[in-house]
């Protein structure tokens, strides 16, 4: 889980191998489906605004697709090419303070919604090689009301490793960083698009 050395792909592999059908290691899985989590979890809201109307919407949901929030320059996705589908599992590598974790996790639930707010997106839930425990909701929503789109994370957490839990606020600080970069990321893929506001964040 914490190595000096970035993971190779055929590590991640085996890893993934191994955890791909293990069942999540904590309660409530998908309960992030309607913004809720188990008791002793703590939840975060973040969300940005990518544009307006259905080109700003068509280009948020490729964005999703191509797994966009995730481009950072600390953190490696095995694999962006990973289908939006149940049961998928994917593997996140992230370079902080001079050490390399690796986490997995898998897919939860899909979205692809219609109405007067249109959404599209998934939910991954952390394996039992993650840091944390919990779930993890990235969506895009149309509201037709303003036609208004936006990028939302939506997520509910608490450690799931020793020594995440006795570096307990330099993990949510870790976190921050992420949300943080994951906003960047989505706006940055629908910056041509009016009404993109990154300061225009909630949470």
């Amino acid at each position: 889980m914490f190595s000096f050395r970035a993971p190779s792909g055929d590590d991640v592999r085996r890893l993934l191998e191994r955890q791909r059908d293990l069942p999540f290691p904590y309660p409530g899985a998908g309960m992030s489906r309607q913004g809720r989590g188990p008791e002793g979890f703590q939840a975060a809201h973040h969300r940005v605004r990518l544009g307006t109307g259905q080109a700003a919407f068509d280009r948020a949901r490729a964005a999703v697709r191509a797994w966009t929030m995730f481009r950072m320059d600390w953190v490696r996705l095995y694999w962006p090419t990973a289908p939006i589908e149940t049961g998928t599992a994917v593997a996140m590598a992230a370079h902080t303070m001079g050490f390399w974790t690796v986490n997995a996790s898998r897919i939860v639930y899909t979205l692809d919604e219609r109405g007067s707010v249109e959404i599209f997106g998934f939910a991954c839930g952390t394996l039992p090689h993650h840091v944390e425990r919990g779930e993890e909701r990235f969506s895009v929503q149309w509201d037709h009301a303003d036609d208004s789109v936006w990028y939302d994370l939506w997520s509910f957490s608490r450690p799931g490793h020793l020594l995440v839990r006795l570096g307990e606020p330099l993990a949510r600080r870790l976190q921050q960083r992420f949300v943080a970069a994951s906003l960047e990321a989505m706006a940055r893929a629908c910056r041509t698009f009016p009404g993109n506001d990154l300061s225009n964040r909630v949470g």
